[in-house]
Formats: structure tokens, sequence, C-alpha cells
């Protein structure tokens, strides 16, 4: 018997973050999140609770548990955007059409309750959390930022009456031969417009430490009207430098400022440490952390996190300075390659970059949605 349980005790909290890790046990492509993250979802220490109403499922089958769902009411969004849209997040299942409706069945139920006419998803409470359906691209290892599935999740949300909103396309990045021109228009581009690199005599502390709000300006100015996107408390800044000071190496993050050091544009990439978080799932002992530090100071690999150039600096050239840093990077012979994460289908701007590359793109991610 199939029965859909709101997650509400301390044994059910930890079996809906734990199931998936025995769903894709063995599987080579699936990341986990940190498992102490996941469990500060239910906690006062999670900041989005003061923006955000959630409400977490399990869906069990004579005592087993055979999937899970997430449905988040994002206020901010809802406001900003003048919408009435529950979210749909953290959806993992068996391959089954009867547990995926009944899940789906209840957080839409959950939405009707608080009058909201639509469901849309796979997307978490913020653009910082893992988003996107993967529907191409399932035989390569997913970053630490993106949330792997198996391909027959399509077939059971479609099947439930959602259809596509909107996809993401990814890309790994390979070194290539340098157009030195490119390189001198880049620096042009700074002279002209009496800007320069911020802080690179820094430590990585003090660098977060001055130059943290103002990257935070320049993300919510800069993605304010993209697919999904909310601005930033100050307390969710809090939260996003406290998830991400342990895997941040200042090497591969660049800020541009003007003679006020206000910050106009940046770059943010993550180290590749999906690997070195597979074997412990998501649980920071003392392998795991050998193995992130290894990661950190020496990566194979280098994830995109965020890139964003002020409105008023995006015809000054400041693009090609930071196509020259990500190229810089692929110099280093223990990086093999770059992944550019999500990028909008729609976003021609940010996709043209990648022509200074070898590439190929190989995964494509979706948010889907029904309305009520």
């Amino acid at each position: 018997m199939l029965q859909i349980i709101e997650v509400k005790s301390k044994k059910e909290r930890r079996e809906f973050v734990e199931y998936p890790l025995r769903l894709y046990k063995g599987e080579r492509c699936f990341v986990p999140p940190l498992y102490g993250d996941e469990i500060k979802l239910f906690t006062d220490k999670n900041i989005y609770s003061k923006t955000c109403e959630s409400v977490f499922y399990i869906a069990q089958r004579d005592g087993k548990t055979v999937g899970r769902i997430q449905g988040i009411l994002q206020k901010q969004y809802n406001e900003i955007h003048a919408q009435k849209q529950v979210r749909f997040t953290r959806f993992d299942c068996e391959d089954d059409a009867e547990t995926a409706k009944a899940l789906f069945d209840a957080v839409e139920a959950w939405a009707r309750e608080k009058q909201m006419t639509a469901v849309v998803g796979p997307l978490g409470y913020s653009d910082m959390e893992r988003e996107g359906l993967l529907i191409e691209g399932f035989e390569y290892l997913s970053t630490f930022e993106e949330q792997y599935n198996y391909p027959y999740y399509a077939a059971l949300i479609e099947n439930c009456g959602y259809t596509k909103d909107v996809d993401w396309v990814e890309s790994r990045l390979f070194s290539s031969e340098e157009d030195e021109r490119l390189r001198k228009f880049g620096q042009r581009a700074l002279e002209r417009n009496n800007l320069h690199v911020g802080g690179e005599k820094l430590g990585k502390r003090a660098y977060i430490k001055k130059y943290a709000d103002g990257i935070f300006s320049c993300i919510d100015e800069c993605y304010k009207d993209l697919y999904g996107t909310v601005p930033f408390t100050r307390e969710m800044q809090r939260q996003m430098v406290s998830q991400f000071k342990l895997i941040l190496n200042k090497k591969y993050i660049r800020v541009i400022c003007d003679e006020n050091e206000k910050v106009v544009a940046f770059g943010l990439c993550l180290p590749g440490i999906g690997e070195a978080v597979q074997k412990s799932g998501g649980r920071l002992t003392l392998g795991c952390l050998f193995r992130l530090l290894k990661a950190i100071r020496r990566p194979r690999t280098i994830d995109l996190g965020l890139v964003g150039i002020l409105p008023q600096y995006r015809k000054s050239g400041l693009s090609a300075f930071i196509i020259t840093v990500l190229q810089d990077m692929l110099k280093d012979k223990h990086i093999e390659y770059l992944e550019t994460n999500l990028n909008l289908e729609t976003n021609a701007n940010i996709q043209t970059q990648w022509k200074h590359f070898e590439n190929i793109r190989h995964k494509r991610r979706r948010s889907y949605i029904k309305l009520l």
C-alpha cells in the first residue's frame, strides 16, 4: 500500500535526506549535496524560512521509502513578478507512475490550499540552489552545483501533466589557441573605463569580507530579470558565504572595480569537487575533507558559478577580459576543462562567448510548469 507522509519528525527528516543516497548508490554520475546543508533545511538555520513556506513529503510502500518531493512557496518571487506559483524541488522517485503522481498530487493540493494557480520546477529557494531536470547528458558526471536524475524522471513528470517552461544548456570548455587581439581588447576596456582588478594582494578571508557585498549587489542587478531568480536579503548573503567559503579558491575569482572600489563586474568559479564528496554521501568525514582540500588546491576541473557585468558596462569590452581570465585558468596543466553549468537556452549573449574555446554542449535541463 502506497502512503504519502508529510515530513515532521526527526526520523522522517533523515529519511527525506538519505533516500536519494540509496536510490543513486553506485551511480557514477550522481554527486550528492552536503548532508549537513540538507538537514539544515528543516531548522531555523535555513534563512529562506523567513521569505518562503515549505512542505516535504515522502512516499512509502509497505513501510519502505520509494519517493520524495519538496514544495516551496517563494513569496519574494511571486510578489516581484505578480505570480501565484509553488515550486517543486528535491523530487526523487522509483520508476513508478503511481508513486510520482501521488507525490505531485500532494504538492498540488498544498499549492491549492495556498491559493496558488501553478506549480513549476525543479526550482529551489533561489537561483543559487540546484535547479532543472536533466533531460540530456546522463553519461556525464554532475558538478557539485547540479542535481543528477535518472532518464525516466521526465516521463514521470510529464505524465502528471507538466510541460516545458524553459530549458538550460551546459557546455564543457577546453583550451584553444589564444587570440591575442581579445586580450588586448579586454585590457583596453579596463583602461578606457578607469577600472582595475580588485584585491589581488588580499588573502581569501579579507577578499571575501571586502567584496562580498559588492558581488551580491552586482548579482541582484545582473540577474534580476532571469528566470526564477530572487534578490538576496542580508541573511541569504551570509548563508551563501558560509556554505561556499570552504570550497572557494581565490585564484578562480575575479572582481573588477571602479576608482571607488565599487564592484562593476565579477567572475566566480569553483574548483570541481563533485568526485570529492561522492564517496561519503556528502558527509564531511575526515576522508571527505582530505579529498576536498586536495580538489580545492589543485582541481582537475573548474565549475563556472556566476559571471556578471553591470548593465552600463556591458558594451565596454569587459566580457573580453573575463574570457581571457577563463582562458588563463586552462593554462594550468592540472585543469582539464571548465564546466559552464546552466545557461538559459535563450541567453545568446553568454553562449556566444564559448566560441572562444574548444567546446562541447553536453547537457540540457528543463523546468516544467502545470497550471492548476
